[in-house]
This record gives C-alpha cells, sequence and structure tokens, in this order.
C-alpha cells in the first residue's frame, strides 16, 4: 500500500471518529506530521502507523486486498515483530528481509540471534554450543550493521561466543 493511501484511509477514519488531528496525535507525533500522512507526501514509520492504527481502531490490512498488499514489507515486518515478541525467534532467523525494512529486520534479527544462542548456551548438547557460536557471530554481524547498530548487543554476542567457546573446549579438552 503507498503513502496516498494509506494517508486516504486514515484521514477517513479520523474524520468518521469526528476527530481532530490534535487528538489524533496526542504527544506521539507532531499534527504537522499527522498532515503530511494524511496528504499521501510521508510515509509513516512502523511505530507511528502502530500508532494511529491503535488511535483509530482501524486495521490498515482490511482495506487492501490486491495481492501487492499480501506482499507489503510493513505487515511482514509486523508480523516478525509478533513472532519475536512471542518468542519465536528461529522463524525469524529463517526469514528473508521484508522490503523497505532491511534496517529494523537487520536489528530483530541480531536479537533473535542472540536469543537462540543464549538458549542454546544453557544446554549441555556439544552441538547446541557450536550452533550458539554461530548464532552469536550472525548477531555480533548483524548489530553492525544498519541505522538500528547496537553496540550493546555487539558486546553480549561477544560474551556468548566466549562462553560456548570455553564450553566447548572444556569438552574437547576431556577428549584428550
Amino acid at each position: 500500500m503507498d503513502a496516498k493511501n494509506i494517508g486516504r484511509i486514515i484521514k477517513e477514519a479520523r474524520l468518521a471518529k469526528k476527530m481532530t488531528q490534535n487528538e489524533v496525535v496526542g504527544d506521539f507525533i507532531t499534527r504537522n506530521m499527522l498532515s503530511q500522512i494524511e496528504s499521501g507526501s510521508a510515509m509513516p514509520s512502523v511505530k507511528t502507523l502502530e500508532y494511529l492504527c491503535k488511535v483509530l481502531d482501524i486495521q490498515l490490512e482490511a482495506y487492501d486486498t490486491s495481492p501487492a498488499a499480501a506482499d507489503t514489507g510493513m505487515m511482514s515486518y509486523i508480523e516478525l515483530r509478533n513472532l519475536y515478541a512471542a518468542g519465536v525467534y528461529e522463524e525469524i532467523v529463517k526469514a528473508e528481509p521484508p522490503h523497505g525494512y532491511i534496517d529494523e529486520f537487520t536489528a530483530l534479527k541480531a536479537r533473535a540471534c542472540l536469543h537462540l544462542a543464549e538458549q542454546l548456551t544453557e544446554t549441555d548438547d556439544i552441538s547446541a554450543f557450536q550452533r550458539a557460536v554461530e548464532l552469536a557471530k550472525q548477531a555480533q554481524d548483524l548489530s553492525a550493521q544498519g541505522i538500528f547498530a547496537d553496540i550493546n548487543a555487539h558486546d553480549k554476542a561477544e560474551q556468548l561466543i566466549k562462553k560456548a567457546a570455553a564450553k566447548l573446549s572444556a569438552y574437547y579438552s576431556s577428549l584428550i
């Protein structure tokens, strides 16, 4: 769905609820930004769109059933965020970046890799430690990319690598 359609839907929903732009924006965005979104001259961020849908009590996917809408990167990203919130990290690790949301997806995937690596280092399975190292390295690489680069995630991944490496080293030493 393009910016003009999103803006039209938001404006129609606001008018149907008899709300002013000031009532809709609250402290979240500026009235000027809402005006730009409603006119179609600005595309809202995922967070802004989620906020507006909540305030206006609408679901954008209900307005557009075209095949292009099914492939909307924004909806795919929201689905991935919901998977993350539900703790379904493996699906995120396997997923492809949604169109237009590569930076957001990269940050989300880095965190999903970290969570999986943490879970795997809590077991006594050597193959799990090896997978944990792979995931932590992937998290390290991902957390250094894009506008949402996260030094804390990078450092946490490094700690996980060291933890898993120590367990692997102890295991291999016991074989000698």
